[in-house]
């Protein structure tokens, strides 16, 4: 079986990170796997998943040149000889829809977000039934995608999109007299609740709450909101966030830190704070996406209501205050991903997947 893997583009993070390991999931199920890329965007994600033996082909266009994107999509298909268009995020959705009735092939698309644009909602929900089967991340989005889209529940399957590395590089303790190092990874956008990480360390400014320890806390990442963030923390007299650009080694990244943090609007499974835990880091996480049901203790991290201010503000100087306990919470983080989301769990249910399509294949 021929597997065209369409997504969106080559932006880093998000949606590409987990990719290698898809692919070989998809791979020792029997599929033969080729990732293509509707646009290059940043480019950001293509190094790591060469480093990861997977050699995106990028087309050379943009995000609004649907026609010409379509025609591509057809053309890379049928090079390939593909037996299943496999999509990713709506843009390559909607087109590979398209292409896959004129080809008469099977559609596969997954549903990473817990938020879809109203627009794009619409036309997806209305093009429901031009995909044969939907995965979805986690399940939370597996229930917004039976309910929002009206896929039957036969025909949505839910595939947590990380497999946790035992071999992930380790953080390590914190001691008495080092800086705190508290992080996040994410692209500056509103989808990640950074205006809401600033207005909680402003409110503990004005709590006069004093830590026993020095802190600080960087962000990796880009996007649109770099600039208003910055401001945001200058008015109100925020002097420990960093921004430190992209984390082109996320996982080093996460290693150099003592605390994760993940303030999001809205995720799907978000994988940067199951990387956190994977990296044995304690999180404070706001109640979207997948989180919730992995932060199920305190020994693990806290959780905080989206969007709530005064509760993540309660949450950071909680573990402010008790910085020695990190390390065991970090401990108990990392066992708590490890069997969760094993590697074996993963594959299993890839090829539980491909076992699915290969009906649709020979119908």
């Amino acid at each position: 079986m021929k597997i065209a893997y369409f997504i969106n583009s080559m932006e880093g993070g998000g949606a590409q990170s987990p990719l290698p390991k898809i692919v070989r999931a998809l791979e020792k199920a029997g599929a033969e796997v080729r990732v293509f890329a509707l646009s290059r965007r940043n480019g950001l994600a293509i190094p790591a998943l060469r480093a990861e033996g997977v050699e995106p082909i990028v087309r050379d266009g943009g995000e609004k040149d649907h026609l010409s994107a379509l025609r591509w999509m057809e053309q890379q298909a049928r090079d390939f000889g593909a037996d299943v268009v496999w999509t990713s995020l709506t843009r390559a959705t909607l087109l590979g829809q398209i292409a896959g009735k004129k080809l008469r092939l099977p559609v596969v698309s997954w549903q990473h977000n817990a938020f879809l644009k109203p627009w794009n909602e619409r036309l997806l929900r209305w093009r429901v039934g031009a995909s044969d089967l939907w995965v979805a991340d986690s399940a939370q989005v597996a229930a917004l995608t039976r309910d929002r889209l009206g896929v039957a529940e036969e025909d949505c399957v839910t595939w947590p999109i990380f497999a946790a590395d035992p071999s992930a590089p380790q953080a390590t303790e914190w001691k008495a007299g080092e800086v705190l190092e508290i992080g996040s990874l994410g692209r500056l956008h509103p989808a990640k609740g950074y205006d809401f990480l600033i207005d909680a360390l402003a409110l503990l400014n004005e709590r006069g709450f004093c830590p026993n320890t020095d802190f600080r806390i960087r962000i990796a990442g880009l996007g649109q909101d770099e600039a208003d963030l910055k401001t945001q923390a200058a008015h109100a007299g925020v002097d420990q966030v960093e921004f430190v650009g992209f984390a082109e080694d996320p996982k080093a990244f996460l290693a150099s830190l003592h605390l994760y943090l993940q303030p999001s609007r809205r995720e799907g499974f978000c994988i940067a704070a199951h990387e956190a835990m994977q990296a044995g880091l304690p999180v404070i996480t706001s109640q979207t996406g997948e989180m919730p049901f992995t932060v199920k203790s305190q020994e693990v991290g806290l959780t905080f209501p989206v969007g709530d201010v005064p509760a993540l503000a309660d949450a950071l100087e909680n573990l402010l205050s008790r910085p020695k306990d990190l390390a065991r919470m970090g401990r108990n983080a990392r066992e708590r991903v490890l069997d969760r989301f094993s590697l074996e769990k993963f594959d299993k249910i890839g090829a539980e997947i491909v076992s699915r399509i290969s009906g649709l294949t020979a119908s």
